[in-house]
């Protein structure tokens, strides 16, 4: 394979085509599950209507015109690259983003890969005694990120498609209303686009991990719960009454000193999750909720928010 050739096809810079090319090298894909039973997985994964017609339309058929032997390429080597990890919990990018308004193979090459991965991390999760209600409940997070993707107009899913290797290498794990993120000494907590964080849903999500992952992954040992979010951001608190939900949350955890994280950037984090878009000025944005006011007010105060790390003991 020619690494030049294949970037010039695909448009993306050749080191990040020399990158999957490393991490794959010959290592074994996966193959896609049969068109046949797509619909029901695509279901199950929680993929609305919009989404899952367009992944339907775009299948790599052999004889689909729509796949050209570099999208196959690149297809077959990521879904190889995240297999290789398989039980990994690092960030992973599963390969270069792509233009993604030339058509639906392009658009949704990710989660092709995805698919192709559910079969081999279910096998992983029931290695591991993983109930199959949490494994599908994990995985159809697919769903809840294409339905995002859709709402921000693609704004989102170059962000995405690196954030859904953790749930297809088994790093990460949905238990009621937090995500649980497998690490070295601490369990990551996430919070996914769900309903209200309140201290009861909050509080069981907690106790389901504690008991979670002894069970499940003995040899692992966890002292603490730790997140980094802007939903740490002590400047919320200015704006935020002490009885919010978001205010009670950041009261479980000791904050690190701040840092300035590198490559990340709160101000576009808080307005993906807040108003899932990146393009809409603020003076246009909603200002329904106490959140969405203290967003825009901060900013368009010149001020910025903050990425924060924190922890509390298991």
């Amino acid at each position: 394979m020619d690494c030049v050739d294949i970037a010039a096809r695909l448009g993306v810079p050749v080191e990040e085509v020399e990158r999957v090319h490393r991490l794959a090298g010959d290592r074994p894909s996966a193959p896609l599950p049969a068109r046949a039973d797509a619909p029901a997985i695509l279901d199950r994964l929680a993929v609305p209507p919009d989404d899952a017609a367009e992944i339907m339309a775009g299948w790599p058929d052999a004889d689909s015109p729509l796949w050209t032997p570099e999208l196959r390429w690149l297809l077959d080597r990521s879904i190889a690259l995240v297999r290789a990890d398989l039980g990994g919990h690092g960030w992973l990018s599963p390969g270069p983003a792509l233009p993604r308004d030339r058509g639906p193979a392009w658009r949704h090459l990710y989660a092709y890969a995805y698919l192709a991965l559910v079969d081999v991390v279910r096998g992983y999760h029931r290695d591991h005694g993983i109930p199959g209600a949490v494994s599908w409940t994990t995985l159809a997070d697919l769903g809840r990120n294409l339905a995002v993707d859709r709402r921000m107009h693609g704004e989102g899913w170059p962000v995405m498609q690196s954030w859904l290797t953790l749930h297809a290498r088994g790093g990460l794990y949905e238990l009621g209303r937090l995500q649980h993120h497998r690490g070295d000494d601490a369990i990551g907590l996430h919070v996914p686009d769900g309903g209200p964080l309140t201290p009861e849903a909050v509080a069981a999500s907690l106790d389901a991990a504690r008991a979670f992952f002894p069970r499940h992954f003995p040899d692992e040992r966890y002292r603490a719960f730790a997140c980094g979010s802007w939903l740490l951001d002590p400047q919320l608190r200015e704006y935020l009454p002490e009885s919010s939900n978001i205010v009670r949350f950041q009261r479980r955890f000791a904050l690190e000193p701040y840092e300035e994280p590198d490559g990340l950037d709160a101000d576009v984090e808080v307005l993906r999750f807040v108003f899932r878009t990146l393009s809409t000025p603020l003076d246009r944005l909603p200002r329904r909720t106490a959140l969405q006011r203290a967003v825009v007010d901060h900013l368009a105060a010149g001020r910025h928010w903050q990425w924060r790390q924190g922890r509390f003991p298991l």
